[in-house]
């Protein structure tokens, strides 16, 4: 998905900066519309879909991890994205996905972590 080079971000476009509630990877929210999520594209289809990029993004998030090598960092098992693609990501991602989002990633069969610094997503 992703080709050397290609993750820097200009000074200018800080503000479209947004995290993916799923695996929350930070990218510019043109990027999530153009490529989609790198780790959960199968699942939730944000390429070329606007308005899910919206509801499954976040532009509010704390912290930013430089994830080199995902398999070998504690890190990334800390954070539990050790199994993700190269990339920017953040510490917590605030928002909720909505309803819909979190049964397609169930049917995925996709276990779904909330970012938001909580321990498990509760469904009442």
């Amino acid at each position: 998905m992703s080709v050397p080079g290609t993750c820097y971000v200009a000074p200018n476009q800080y503000r479209y900066l947004r995290a993916c509630m799923v695996c929350s990877i930070v990218q510019p929210q043109s990027r999530f519309i153009k490529d989609g999520c790198p780790n959960c594209e199968d699942a939730i289809h944000l390429r070329n879909n606007p308005e899910k990029v919206e509801d499954c993004t976040s532009p509010v998030y704390e912290g930013l991890i430089a994830l080199w090598q995902p398999t070998q960092s504690w890190v990334s098992k800390w954070q539990r994205i050790d199994g993700f693609v190269k990339g920017m990501y953040a510490v917590k991602v605030s928002g909720n996905l909505p309803e819909e989002i979190i049964i397609q990633l169930e049917d995925a069969e996709v276990y779904y972590q909330p970012r938001d610094g909580s321990d498990t997503y509760n469904r009442d």
